[in-house]
């Protein structure tokens, strides 16, 4: 027998096929012009040997009790036990660390992509059941675009709501003359969006773009950050510059008169400030073409061409948000929303900036934007939290004091971590010095599915499902299109969902009707489609009834009556529809950040020497960009079929351009050894010409696989830099690492033993 149900993931909508109860295949979605190759990764893995069947707990912590041999973490033995045992274990330890130590001693980690399904939300699942027992310590911002969560809405009074109304694609197409990207236009990053994908817009929308005439500019190290059949004139430039070619850009402007003075001084506050640093007013360094140059590594000549087009045409400025992930990542978002002020075309059709255009599908996607019920997680009584990409900060130094948006706050003493759809192996930086720290907590719970690295290094392991094995409903504003997540196949082994999951532990600890409020998982599921249908109706969209959604298994939302244009009601009317910024102006200086004294970060953009970057390198090393992969989503599926086809040799891909590998005498398909002071990692050499001289790329996503503090499998954050951005958001710094290559002393020793 074969069936077709229907399910929605973060990289598209598939039909699964099943056979005599087993998936044999996923089917691109009937309505996607350009569907992912991600989602048919699952279907080997799913019952393979990485699958987690039972509920494990570490051999010495079963033994020994809470805080034994953290440090064996990764490599002791589990032992399997039932579930009525787990629940009694996990409860009884809760207890503990809030009897001795209070909730703060909770951290509830869980930065997550694990399902796209609205109430199968991992997060939300586990925040909810720890808010029911009394808090814990979370996370503010995300490793995606930390340094712009906190530093935007500063300047533009909230950064959220424009990234979802970014100026769409049609517009671009219709309006837009000039498209400078800097960071490009990554088609891969673009496959996903959280909450469920249902067509794939972002090829199709830069390649509309060209074909009406906009001149696209990709400012980047990496040509392939732009697909080659544009034709994306390249500007190579060093990476972690972007801000002084910014900068050069700006003073091109200003002594050459060529800013809108009309809309700098209606529309924002603080320009005769930042223009006074643009002139060396206040360093007595101004910041021309010529001081670009020498730091990006472009000509001055190049610099204020580029700067006269920009002037002369309409143009749309595009920040990647890998751009934050640098040191002193505030400043690119906020050099860019000043020299889009200069040009004055902010809020017009196709012109103005935009927040990562294929960063994830939805940006430059036109569509509603329609107020969805989740899953409700309550009230967290604790108060205390850490930036996200601070957590190897907060288990190394509690009671350490950390800056953080003009405040000061203090690390608590973490006892018991719990981590829920997502995987801090993947995430974070230096995982080494993050591998120590991880030892320090009593004890470390974590709901998986499969023997990652994090579920390895866990003390007790929960085996959840699969979002194939569980019935949910896709509901996500970043779409038009709604899915019903339809079971594909019962829960492999003893699997459990993560409500029932925590719906049994809570009732160990008699909060369960708190928990689920008496409600199943459908009931849930219907309640949530019943709120956002009412929500839907008062924003002018009719959804069909639950049975219909049902029976249909999609919908799609009637698309808005105009194209988005970004700040357009601002642009039209600022004393009517000002800005949520003190000024209700965009804010090129800021009196706020100014006012917190912060010596890495000022009152405007600023360029700051990064930790580690080109400028200053030591002999042999070149400048690693690990950006995100093109197989799967971060690290999921990166045992599957699909990602495994990308690593003939069981090690992650890096390329290199010619010049370097012809430098240390490498060869192409040559396994090589990545290194710094923080750590190595294992690649296999791909020399192309598609990068400049001086830089690396390798995706990041590889499962952490550490022999000592080499990683066998290729993942670059073995070597990158845990170093927040700046006081003001501390948010993670990977693009901003050097590195060292060799060839690896075994070449032909296959090092991930696949």
């Amino acid at each position: 027998m074969t069936t077709m149900p229907l399910t929605s993931a973060h990289w598209g909508t598939y039909r699964v096929e099943v056979r005599d109860g087993k998936i044999v295949a996923l089917h691109p979605f009937e309505r996607d012009p350009d569907p992912s190759p991600i989602g048919p990764g699952i279907v080997d893995v799913l019952e393979g040997p990485t699958r987690i069947t039972a509920p494990m707990v570490r051999k010495s912590w079963l033994e020994g009790g809470p805080g034994t041999d953290g440090e064996k973490r990764g490599s002791d033995e589990f032992v399997e036990v039932s579930w009525g045992h787990a629940n009694r274990l996990v409860a009884s330890e809760l207890n503990r660390v809030r009897r001795e130590h209070g909730n703060r001693a909770i951290y509830a980690g869980s930065y997550g992509w694990a399902s796209a399904g609205r109430f199968h939300h991992a997060q939300s699942q586990l925040k909810r059941f720890l808010n029911c027992i009394g808090g814990y310590t979370g996370s503010k911002n995300t490793y995606s675009f930390a340094a712009a969560e906190v530093l935007v809405p500063h300047v533009l009074g909230t950064f959220r709501q424009h990234v979802d109304e970014t100026t769409c694609w049609e517009s671009i197409a219709s309006d837009c003359e000039f498209f400078v990207a800097f960071g490009g236009v990554p088609l891969k990053n673009g496959q996903i969006s959280q909450g469920g994908t249902g067509a794939h817009v972002q090829k199709a929308g830069l390649w509309a773009a060209h074909e009406a005439g906009v001149s696209i500019v990709n400012v980047s190290p990496l040509r392939s950050d732009v697909m080659d059949a544009v034709g994306a004139e390249w500007l190579p430039l060093r990476p972690s510059t972007d801000v002084a070619l910014m900068l050069g850009l700006a003073h091109t402007l200003l002594v050459e008169n060529l800013q809108d003075s009309v809309f700098l001084d209606r529309y924002t506050v603080g320009f005769n400030r930042f223009a006074a640093y643009l002139m060396g007013e206040t360093d007595r360094i101004p910041k021309s073409a010529e001081w670009a140059a020498e730091i990006c590594d472009l000509s001055a000549d190049a610099i204020r061409a580029l700067a006269r087009r920009m002037a002369a045409r309409r143009t749309m400025i595009s920040v990647a948000w890998a751009l934050t992930r640098q040191d002193h990542g505030e400043q690119p978002f906020w050099a860019a929303i000043a020299l889009a002020s200069m040009l004055g075309q902010i809020g017009l059709p196709g012109t103005g900036i935009g927040f990562g255009y294929s960063a994830m599908n939805n940006v430059g996607l036109n569509r509603r934007q329609i107020n969805y019920a989740s899953f409700p997680q309550g009230s967290n009584p604790v108060r205390d939290f850490i930036p996200v990409a601070r957590v190897t900060d907060l288990l190394e130094s509690p009671g350490t004091r950390f800056d953080y948006d003009g405040k000061s706050y203090e690390y608590p003493d973490i006892r018991l971590v719990w981590w829920a759809g997502g995987n801090p192996f993947h995430h974070h930086q230096d995982l080494n010095r993050m591998r120590r720290a991880w030892a320090k907590p009593e004890t470390i719970i974590v709901n998986e599915w499969c023997w990652n690295s994090l579920a390895k290094h866990a003390d007790i392991v929960l085996p959840c499902t699969t979002s194939l094995e569980r019935s949910d409903i896709a509901l996500t504003p970043k779409d038009p299109y709604q899915v019903v997540m339809d079971q594909a196949i019962a829960p492999v082994g003893d699997a459990r969902d993560d409500h029932e999951i925590l719906r049994g532990i809570a009732a160990e600890m008699g909060v369960e009707e708190a928990f689920t409020e008496g409600r199943s998982p459908n009931e849930w599921q219907r309640w949530i489609y019943d709120i956002s249908r009412q929500q839907a109706s008062q924003q002018g969209v009719e959804m069909p009834s639950w049975e219909n959604f049902q029976r249909d298994g999609w919908i799609k939302v009637p698309l808005p009556d105009s194209p988005n244009i970004m700040m357009e009601a601002f642009r039209a009317d600022p004393e009517a529809n000002p800005l949520a910024t003190p000024s209700g102006r965009i804010e090129i200086f800021s009196d706020t950040i100014a006012g917190f004294g912060y010596d890495d970060c000022p009152g405007h953009p600023a360029w700051f020497e990064p930790a580690e970057w080109l400028g200053r390198t030591e002999p042999d090393q070149l400048h690693m960009i690990s950006n995100q992969p093109r197989n799967k989503l971060h690290s999921q599926f990166d045992h599957g079929s699909v990602s495994r086809a990308d690593r003939p040799l069981g090690v992650e891909p890096v390329t290199m351009n010619p010049d370097d590998a012809s430098a240390r005498g490498l060869t192409q398909d040559q396994i090589v050894r990545l290194h710094n002071t923080r750590g190595a990692c294992l690649a296999a050499l791909n020399i192309s010409d598609e990068i400049r001289p001086g830089v690396i790329q390798i995706a990041t996503g590889a499962w952490f696989d550490p022999d000592g503090v080499t990683c066998r499998h290729g993942n670059p954050n073995a070597l990158t830099l845990d170093k927040g951005t700046s006081s003001l958001a501390q948010g993670p710094i990977a693009h901003s690492c050097l590195v060292a290559v060799e060839p690896y002393l075994d070449p032909k020793q296959n090092p991930a033993g696949s």
